[in-house]
């Protein structure tokens, strides 16, 4: 098996004990949760739940992007929420991303969020492989 760690120069700062993201076997991109930090200051965005859904969603995207994916190729998504009463806010934003074929999808209420975060996205997408002709083809691990 190989695994590449993918780091964006456009997203926040990983802490050092995890990576942004990790392409195992070539085509799948396994992405860490994102949570609403602002890349300039690498601190929690200031706004409600929903804006913190769509800065964890831009985040997640810049990553993916690094890794030479994007959005509209993620096939799982987690979501971590403080208060299980913001499902209907967050989905409002959530629906917003991913085009007409949502990918699968949890959501799970948690005690606490890193950096008092009120929503983490965490996700698995397909990465786009170029074949000799120069097209992309998509593809995903066989387990």
């Amino acid at each position: 098996m190989s695994k590449q760690a993918v780091f964006s120069d456009k997203a926040p700062k990983p802490l050092p004990f995890f990576s942004p993201a990790i392409i195992a076997n070539g085509p799948t991109v396994y992405c860490s949760g994102c949570t609403a930090i602002d890349p300039a200051t690498n601190k929690l965005i200031d706004g409600d739940v929903q804006a913190q859904t769509h800065r964890a969603i831009q985040n997640l995207g810049f990553v993916l992007e690094a890794a030479g994916s994007s959005l509209e190729k993620v096939v799982k998504v987690n979501v971590f929420l403080m208060n299980m009463d913001d499902f209907a806010a967050v989905n409002e934003v959530y629906m917003q991303y991913w085009g007409d074929v949502k990918p699968c999808r949890t959501c799970v209420a948690v005690a606490k969020l890193p950096g008092g975060a009120d929503v983490e996205i965490e996700c698995i997408a397909l990465q786009s492989r170029r074949t000799s002709t120069g097209k992309n083809v998509e593809s995903i691990a066989m387990l």
